[in-house]
């Protein structure tokens, strides 16, 4: 069974100041929409996961209203909501346990950030020995400062962290090649 699992879309992760001076992929919580709305009308399991961020400077500390979940992929009543204060979806949460008591054996995830959450999930949930699609246009980078002083593109970013998961932790799909895939 296949579930789609949401990370970190979240209020927040649209702030440039806190995390770069910019940001790839500016549809990326669209795209999660999409998928969203998809498993929805498939009746497919949805799980959202949410940062708690114990900064309290954080655009995601749960005092500031960036910890709310973006308006394309707010969570319904009836959808598991795990919250989490590290990287991994799956370290302080129940969701490797509910997957696994639900029989759910191949993951679709998408959201925020591919340098962050999402990578680090993506790895922790092919280890566990889950089946992974990672979504690309669902997702997206921020730039970074390197160790040698230079800024380094939130593209250059996003295609690495892209190149490190591709076949050994996920088959990496775009939105609509995965959803016309999903609904043959």
């Amino acid at each position: 069974m296949t579930a789609l699992v949401l990370i970190d879309i979240q209020k927040g992760l649209q702030e440039m100041v806190f995390y770069g001076t910019e940001r790839n992929n500016p549809n990326a919580e669209e795209n999660c929409g999409r998928l969203l709305t998809f498993f929805r009308a498939k009746q497919m399991p949805v799980f959202h996961v949410k940062h708690n961020s114990t900064n309290a400077d954080s655009p995601l500390h749960p005092s500031k209203t960036g910890n709310d979940f973006h308006s394309a992929v707010q969570p319904l009543e009836n959808e598991p909501i795990f919250e989490k204060n590290v990287n991994s979806a799956f370290i302080g949460t129940e969701l490797e346990t509910r997957l696994k008591t639900q029989n759910i054996t191949h993951l679709v995830i998408a959201g925020l950030t591919i340098e962050h959450c999402i990578s680090t999930s993506v790895r922790m949930a092919a280890n566990l020995g889950f089946q992974v699609t990672l979504v690309s246009d669902a997702t997206a980078a921020f730039d970074k400062i390197g160790i040698d002083g230079n800024r380094y593109s939130a593209d250059i970013i996003y295609q690495t962290e892209m190149a490190n998961l591709q076949d050994e932790f996920a088959a990496i799909k775009c939105t609509s090649t995965l959803l016309e895939e999903l609904d043959n």
